[in-house]
C-alpha cells in the first residue's frame, strides 16, 4: 500500500500530507492511551509480528522511560503469528521478551496462538463478537 500511495503522490493524485507520519501516530496513541487507561486497563491483541506489530505496544515504555510518566502496563497480551518462536528475532520473539522492555509485567496474562492469522483471527473475532 505504501508503494501505491507514494506512486499516487508522485503522479500528483495525492499529497504526502494526506497520511500522518509514524511520529504523528505515536503521539496520538500516547495521548489516547494515557486518557483511556486512567480508570481501566487495556490489553494488546497483535496479529503477526515484527516491527509493525511492535510499534504500538512501545507506547508504554515511551511514556514510562522517555517521558518519565507513571503509566499502567498493558493488561494482557495476545498474539497470532505463524513465525517460528525464537529469542532474538523480531517476528518470533515470545511474549516474555516484552517484559524486559517494560511493555508487559511478569504477571501479565500472555498468550500466543501459533497459526495462520487469516484463519484464526476471523474465528476469534466471531467468538468475541458473539457470532
Amino acid at each position: 500500500m505504501g508503494n501505491i500511495f507514494a506512486g499516487n503522490c508522485i503522479l500528483g493524485n495525492l499529497k504526502p500530507s494526506t497520511m500522518k507520519s509514524g511520529i504523528e501516530y505515536m503521539t496520538f496513541l500516547a495521548d489516547w492511551y494515557t486518557d483511556y487507561t486512567k480508570d481501566k486497563g487495556l490489553g494488546f491483541f497483535q496479529i503477526g509480528g515484527g516491527i509493525a506489530g511492535d510499534f504500538p505496544i512501545c507506547v508504554v515504555p515511551m511514556l514510562e522511560q522517555d517521558l518519565e510518566r507513571t503509566t499502567p502496563l498493558w493488561s494482557y497480551f495476545c498474539q497470532i503469528s505463524d513465525s517460528t518462536t525464537s529469542y532474538g528475532s523480531y517476528s518470533g520473539a515470545v511474549p516474555n521478551e516484552k517484559i524486559t522492555w517494560g511493555k508487559l509485567a511478569a504477571d501479565t496474562p500472555k498468550y500466543i496462538v501459533e497459526s495462520d492469522a487469516t484463519i484464526v483471527a476471523p474465528l476469534i473475532f466471531a467468538k468475541v463478537l458473539g457470532w
